[in-house]
């Protein structure tokens, strides 16, 4: 099976679209209280990602990623919260996993294509959700707005994969599935009892 075949066979198991939390957010049915804590813990996962492409030398694409937290605390702000230190298990195991995969260039090849390649159709249903079903200020939606984009991050990941040797892409591709469980774990541990 082709590489790309692989890794999205492995994202499809755990396809974020799919999870209970954002399909209540699709509908409107998620709490504005789930969507603050949200905001609050899932921002300190979003703070880890610039390590992911520093490990990778690509300054250019790491200083995106910074700018990107400042748009995730304008979402956070928008909800009267602010990115805090992880507080539920499963958030700080997300954390605790992105930061152990993100200090190796080849584990973090596989993390972050986990992460990138469902970001713009995960981005764009969140920011569906957010216009049609709930009555927010403005910068809750810049983060998703700029997301919702393809901006061709998996892309250039998976041109970097196929460079591997063999060894190494069964890593990426060990490392692709630690961090789509530890995503779609972090969302459970959300997730309101009335949405699950």
């Amino acid at each position: 099976m082709a590489l790309k075949a692989q890794l999205d066979a492995i994202v499809s198991q755990w396809n974020l679209l799919n999870h209970p939390f954002y399909q209540a957010w699709s509908a409107g049915t998620l709490p504005v209280d789930a969507l603050r804590e949200y905001a609050r813990e899932y921002g300190a996962f979003i703070r880890e990602l610039p390590a992911g492409w520093q490990v990778q030398n690509d300054a250019e694409t790491a200083h995106e990623e910074e700018e990107h937290i400042e748009l995730w605390e304008a979402f956070a702000h928008a909800l009267e919260t602010q990115i805090g230190e992880a507080q539920r298990p499963a958030v700080k195991r997300l954390v605790q996993t992105a930061r152990q995969l993100f200090a190796d260039p080849v584990t973090a090849l596989g993390a972050l294509y986990a992460f990138e390649v469902q970001q713009p159709a995960t981005a764009q249903s969140k920011l569906e959700g957010l216009m049609t079903h709930y009555r927010l200020p403005d910068g809750v939606r810049p983060y998703f707005e700029v997301h919702a984009v393809n901006h061709h991050e998996a892309e250039k990941l998976l041109t970097r994969l196929s460079a591997l040797s063999g060894a190494d892409q069964a890593r990426a591709l060990q490392a692709c599935e630690q961090m789509c469980q530890a995503l779609w774990d972090a969302l459970t541990d959300l997730t309101p009892q009335s949405c699950a």
